[in-house]
């Protein structure tokens, strides 16, 4: 099992900036891929970032330029600084963990972002 736990979230102005947070604890092994997804109430959950055991990083178009996700690998946290946010921003964000040789996925619980202009 592997526990998730966020922070991070809140409320920010158009075009601010906002630094979300996820450690991960529990039975972690590479390899593995952490990352950020997003869900609003008229769309399904989507890819935000993610970042591989390895470095590797995927971005989703829209945040590309704005998002940048990152990591501590000592302390298995995984970072997304989210520079010049907009009203679409406005959703749920919730960190997911994806164990790549067990095939399991787990999720934190979600933290809200709200942008306000």
């Amino acid at each position: 099992q592997v526990q998730l736990v966020e922070s991070g979230g809140g409320l920010v102005q158009f075009g601010g900036s906002l630094r979300l947070s996820c450690a991960a604890s529990g039975s972690i092994a590479s390899p593995y891929v952490m990352g950020w997804y997003r869900q609003s109430l008229t769309k399904a959950r989507e890819l935000v970032a993610e970042i591989t055991s390895r470095g590797t990083t995927n971005y989703a178009d829209s945040v590309k330029g704005r998002f940048t996700i990152s990591r501590d690998n000592a302390k298995n946290t995984v970072f997304l600084q989210m520079n010049n946010l907009n009203l679409e921003d406005t959703v749920v964000y919730y960190c997911r963990f994806a164990d790549v040789l067990r095939n399991r996925i787990y999720w934190g619980q979600g933290t809200q972002v709200t942008v306000s202009s």
